[in-house]
């Protein structure tokens, strides 16, 4: 008896790969049918909770170093379509479903005030579609399945992006400004999946691996790499591929805000790592060259000059905005030096900067809810009437400098430490001066919380609208104190990935 229960178990920990993908999927249509907020939000959130609880089972099941699979119809790849769930993999699924599940919190009683209620079923669908896709993205072995979560995701944002309509007509344009890019850089991307079908006959990553090194020195597969390369970079928002984020990110209601900058561009990021290591060889020199002549200089760009723009900005959306495309410059960093302790720094940024911006925009998002303003001016004197907002808000900024203590001094830690060890001070240096500029302007926002007298006076946000941004918050100290779930996870990972 005991040993039928025991192979029950682990037959159903072998399908936890598709049931994280199709769970999101299997309610969206269900929710357009019954039409219903309140049964929306419901499913919604039940439905993150799922994924969340299967991507915990999923960090459990890998954290030996072990890999889960799942053949899609029993085909075994390469004929087949595989799910493949390592400890990359499993600790940014874990990542997109604890944000979905608290941005699905946060949005019950936020999203009244920024979309029309008969709107609001056509929103959650949009949102599981988008959360589908992006968990598709991540758990797939298939380069073509890549190709279709990623459009999967990026209509349902387009939508999502666009609802902003409702407070500010300049969603329309900034949501079809991110489907221009965004389609352009589908198009790169599915360029190069062709030319690497075209070499190697193949779609699965593990095959076209094997049969990558076994061609050496392709010019196909080289074009296809830089094809990908491009692509990944729109939908990541890599300075100078970046025009759309600002603006998508300041227009778009503030639930898919959140939602996004905590999410979407890590998920393009993570293709691109997954691309680099499990598909190509990392040690190939025309990889190198390219990480080296291009990412590296286009990350310490955007790591400076964005910051330096977020500094001049009034518009609060806008500034976290820029902000994110300086952290994305870190990220993009660590993998361009190439080494296991650089790949470390990134997946740690990921998962750390996922939880600081969205408790900065979730926290900027109840701010707004009171003075239906994004502004700096606005917040003057919130820090005393909205005290627990406002102490979240600079528990994020904390995160997002890096002071020690909060998450993000981990990650940038880390990041420090490899352009060390690699030898690249002038780096390092401008690792630095990049945390300084950040504190310029999260410092701008905290003197206009607590040293500006306010001409009006608000109340504290409900405990509803309280409590995801103060999970998010805790995280973030979380994170900073106890690095286990973060550091141990992404060392096993780079291990693997350089193997």
């Amino acid at each position: 008896m005991a040993s039928e229960i025991k192979q029950g178990t682990l037959e159903l920990v072998n399908h936890l790969p598709i049931l994280q993908v199709i769970t999101p999927m299997l309610i969206a249509p269900i929710l357009v049918v019954l039409n219903n907020k309140t049964l929306s939000w419901l499913l919604s959130f039940v439905g993150a909770l799922a994924c969340l609880f299967i991507s915990i089972l999923l960090i459990q099941a890998v954290s030996d170093g072990s890999i889960l699979t799942y053949y899609l119809g029993g085909w075994v790849p390469p004929i087949g379509i595989e799910y493949r769930i390592d400890a990359v993999s499993a600790i940014l699924l874990f990542l997109i479903s604890i944000i979905s599940a608290i941005v699905l919190i946060f949005s019950y009683s936020s999203l009244h005030a920024e979309i029309p209620e008969e709107k609001h079923t056509l929103f959650y669908s949009c949102f599981l579609l988008c959360l589908t896709g992006l968990l598709g993205v991540v758990a797939t072995a298939d380069i073509f399945n890549v190709f279709v979560f990623l459009e999967i995701s990026s209509l349902s944002t387009y939508v999502l992006v666009a609802q902003g309509a409702f407070l500010d007509r300049r969603a329309l344009s900034a949501s079809f400004n991110y489907l221009i890019m965004g389609t352009i850089g589908a198009t790169f991307f599915v360029i190069g999946i062709g030319y690497i079908y075209m070499a190697t006959g193949s779609l699965n990553m593990m095959d076209i691996a094997e049969r990558v090194n076994q061609f050496g020195d392709n010019r196909t597969i080289q074009a296809g790499f830089a094809f990908i390369v491009v692509g990944m970079g729109l939908k990541l928002a890599m300075v100078p591929l970046h025009v759309w984020l600002p603006n998508a990110y300041t227009f778009a209601p503030t639930v898919v805000t959140c939602f996004l900058a905590a999410t979407a561009t890590k998920v393009a990021l993570y293709v691109l790592i997954r691309f680099v290591f499990s598909v190509f060889n990392y040690e190939d020199i025309f990889v190198n060259e390219l990480f080296f002549l291009l990412l590296m200089p286009l990350a310490v760009i955007a790591m400076i000059a964005a910051s330096v723009i977020a500094i001049f900005k009034q518009n609060l959306k806008k500034l976290l905005a820029y902000s994110s495309l300086a952290q994305i410059g870190y990220m993009l960093l660590g993998l361009s030096l190439m080494s296991q302790k650089g790949l470390a720094s990134s997946l740690v940024h990921m998962v750390n900067h996922g939880f600081t911006k969205a408790a900065l925009f979730m926290s900027l998002g109840a701010f707004m809810l009171n003075t239906k303003n994004v502004y700096i001016k606005s917040l003057s004197g919130l820090g005393k009437s909205m005290p627990f907002t406002s102490a979240a808000f600079v528990i994020g900024g904390l995160s997002l400098i890096g002071v020690p203590g909060t998450a993000g001094f981990i990650s940038k830690w880390l990041l420090l430490e490899a352009a060390l060890e690699t030898g690249y001070w002038l780096v390092a240096i401008l690792i630095i001066a990049s945390s300084l500029f950040a504190v310029i302007y999260v410092w701008k926002i905290i003197e206009v919380l607590y040293f500006s007298e306010s001409s009006e006076s608000y109340n504290e946000v409900s405990v509803l609208t309280l409590m995801p941004i103060w999970i998010l918050a805790l995280f973030c100290i979380f994170l900073g104190i106890n690095t286990s779930l973060t550091v141990d996870v992404a060392i096993m990972a780079t291990e693997i990935l350089f193997k």
